[in-house]
């Protein structure tokens, strides 16, 4: 009886300990708190493209902070198991982490980063990582080889919510798509630029796909506090540093992609909208690397608009300092996200003129894959737009010809176009479906 009432007070204590946990850390019921803290196997692991995305990986994940020694084990993937005979192994590089955000817990950990290069395109791996007795699972991943066809799956902001309503989005979009060359987010990935338990959503959202496929991501304001990014950002990807050459601030957040047939370019705005200096280094930047681009395919993809789902919001030094160099240059799509809303359409100037051709220049769109919405007030540059509604979608290349698709969250499709290369400009045809155009307001 006596050992009983003891364990019955340590249990009560155990208990008490852990509501106060949750207490004080205000720890939201969509993520436990325990995966807020690492351990001693890999966790949070993340594929990137390297800067040559069909020859170069590079991989992110963290640990606790006792692991200070990880490894990478990459191996060509085989029908059995006999790939483990070849398989080739990679030190990472170790960095220590310390994170707060004001009510949530302090924590220390490790990330660990591995890049690999002279990978064969078309050619698929098997990776995993950790060390002897605490390794990770094997992934398997296969090299895109863009002559052959390229697919991307594109998002707009997450934010809000993230595992408990994001997710479902990010996981029927793979469901619908099958394996894709890689993923692209258009910014706001969270909501609170350093929360950890918030990036616990995002990287538990998304799981082992996070882990398979190729991600690559643009900041957006909500990565930011007083025009500096949060501490994760660098601390847990392992995107490409090729952009600005010197300019520390722009690591990681302006960057390209290249491809066979295929540049993928990010741009970081919301340092363009707070600093002068930032636009004109950018577009000094995205000049140069567009200059003489051999790429059948640019995509450009930001966080803030150039052009948006309300009028008000358009971003003005987007629009002056960055929509003639997409023009001049054939950027074929603009990839955006921030209004929390759906819209697609295209514009161009007319020489001369104050103004626009609504059926030629880059295609913008905008989208939204979180719960969080805004309105929309229809524009003439709009071909199809959409309130209250969480998206994916889809872009397939093969050879001259792109086949576009937006899916709805329960993969409907809801806005579709073919464009085609053509000499004088790409030639775009609508394949919109029958779906009725979702309109609405948030004062409804």
């Amino acid at each position: 009886m006596i050992n009983k009432f003891r364990i019955s007070i340590a249990l009560c204590l155990a208990l008490g300990l852990m509501v106060h946990f949750q207490s004080a850390a205000q720890v939201p019921d969509s993520i436990p708190g325990k995966m807020a803290i690492a351990g001693s196997r890999p966790d949070r692991i993340i594929l990137h493209p390297g800067e040559n995305g069909e020859t170069s990986i590079a991989v992110n994940w963290r640990t606790e902070s006792a692991v200070t020694e990880s490894f990478l084990e990459l191996a060509p993937a085989t029908p059995g198991p006999e790939f483990q005979k070849d398989v080739k192994q990679f030190s990472a590089s170790t960095s220590k982490f310390t994170t707060q955000k004001e009510d949530e817990p302090i924590l220390n950990f490790n990330n660990h980063a591995v890049k690999v290069d002279q990978l064969t395109p078309g050619a698929m791996y098997m990776y995993r990582v950790g060390k002897p007795g605490l390794w990770s699972e094997w992934f398997q991943i296969e090299m895109p080889d863009s002559k052959a066809g390229f697919s991307i799956l594109y998002y707009g902001d997450a934010q809000t919510n993230i595992l408990s309503q994001w997710s479902r989005v990010y996981r029927e979009s793979h469901l619908k798509s099958g394996r894709v060359d890689v993923t692209l987010h258009a910014g706001d990935l969270i909501n609170r630029h350093n929360s950890d338990l918030e990036w616990g959503e995002w990287f538990k959202g998304g799981a082992f796909l996070h882990s398979s496929i190729p991600t690559i991501m643009t900041p957006g304001n909500h990565e930011f506090r007083d025009v500096k990014i949060t501490e994760h950002w660098r601390a847990q990807f392992n995107l490409p540093a090729n952009g600005p050459a010197g300019v520390k601030e722009l690591e990681e957040t302006a960057y390209e992609v290249n491809y066979a047939d295929v540049k993928l370019i990010s741009l970081d705005t919301e340092q363009i909208d707070e600093s002068s200096e930032m636009l004109e280094i950018q577009k000094k930047w995205l000049r140069e690397i567009l200059t003489n681009n051999p790429k059948k395919w640019t995509f450009v993809f930001i966080h803030y608009p150039v052009y948006a789902t309300k009028a008000e919001r358009t971003n003005v030094k987007l629009l002056d300092d960055f929509r003639p160099i997409f023009e001049e240059f054939g950027v074929d799509m603009i990839l955006q996200g921030h209004d929390h809303a759906y819209a697609r359409g295209q514009a161009n100037t007319i020489a001369g003129s104050d103004k626009l051709d609504y059926h030629k220049g880059p295609v913008y769109v905008v989208s939204v894959a979180g719960p969080k919405m805004y309105d929309v007030n229809k524009q003439e540059w709009m071909v199809r737009s959409a309130f209250s509604t969480q998206l994916f979608q889809t872009i397939r290349i093969n050879g001259d010809e792109l086949l576009y698709e937006s899916y709805m969250a329960t993969g409907e499709l809801y806005d579709s176009f073919v464009m085609t290369k053509k000499k004088g400009g790409n030639k775009i045809v609508n394949k919109i479906p029958s779906t009725p155009e979702r309109n609405g307001s948030r004062e409804q």
